[in-house]
C-alpha cells in the first residue's frame, strides 16, 4: 500500500504541475513546481525543472553521472515517502500497536514477561519501525528497478507482481476449500 499511496501523491504533483505551467508558465512558484516541455520521441510531457523533475526517476546511470544531486533528492523523497505512507497505514488500516494489543487480548493471548497494561507501549516499540522498514524496502526495491531501466516503471512492476500474487492466493484459498467440501 504505501507505494501506492506515494505513486497517488507524484502523479497529482504531476498533474497540478502541468496545469499551472500551461497556464503560468513565467511565474516563479509555479516554475518551482515544476517546468515542463515536450518530449522529442513521444510527444508527451516530461518534467525539466522544478519539484517534479527531481521527484522523478533519473532515466539512465550517466543522468545518474551528470546529475547526482537528483538521483539523491529521487532517491531520499522515495525511500522516505515510502516509509512514512507506510508508518501511516498502519495506524489507519486497523495495523496498529493499539489495534494488535485489542486483538491479541481478545484471543486472550499474553506477552510472556509483560503485563496486560504493558502490552501495548511494547508492540508500539516493534509495530511502527518494521512498518517503516517495509515502506523503506518497498521503496528500495522500486528505486532499483527504476535504475536498471526496468521496462514500465518499478512502481507499476511491484503493482502487477503484488496483484497477481493476490490472485493466486486467492486462487488456492478457494481450491483447498472445495477440496475441503468435497472430502478429497
Amino acid at each position: 500500500m504505501p507505494i501506492i499511496l506515494q505513486s497517488a501523491l507524484v502523479s497529482n504533483i504531476y498533474f497540478i504541475s502541468q496545469l499551472l505551467y500551461r497556464k503560468f508558465g513565467g511565474n516563479f512558484l509555479v516554475n518551482l513546481i515544476g517546468m515542463w516541455k515536450e518530449s522529442e520521441y513521444s510527444g508527451q510531457s516530461i518534467p525539466v525543472g522544478g519539484i517534479a523533475y527531481y521527484i522523478t526517476a533519473p532515466s539512465s546511470l550517466a543522468e545518474m553521472a551528470t546529475h547526482p544531486f537528483h538521483a539523491l533528492f529521487y532517491l531520499v523523497f522515495m525511500l522516505g515517502a515510502c516509509a512514512l505512507f507506510s508508518k501511516t497505514w498502519i495506524e489507519v488500516s486497523g495495523s496498529s500497536a493499539k489495534d494488535v494489543a485489542r486483538q491479541l487480548r481478545e484471543q486472550q493471548m499474553v506477552m510472556p514477561g509483560h503485563r496486560d497494561s504493558n502490552l501495548q507501549k511494547q508492540l508500539n516499540r516493534y509495530i511502527p519501525t518494521a512498518a517503516a522498514f517495509g515502506g523503506l524496502c518497498i521503496g528500495a526495491l522500486t528505486v532499483l528497478a527504476d535504475l536498471m531501466g526496468a521496462i514500465g516503471s518499478g512502481t507499476g512492476i511491484l503493482l502487477a507482481v503484488t496483484i497477481i500474487y493476490q490472485y493466486f492466493e486467492t486462487f488456492e484459498k478457494e481450491k483447498a476449500s472445495e477440496l475441503g467440501v468435497f472430502g478429497l
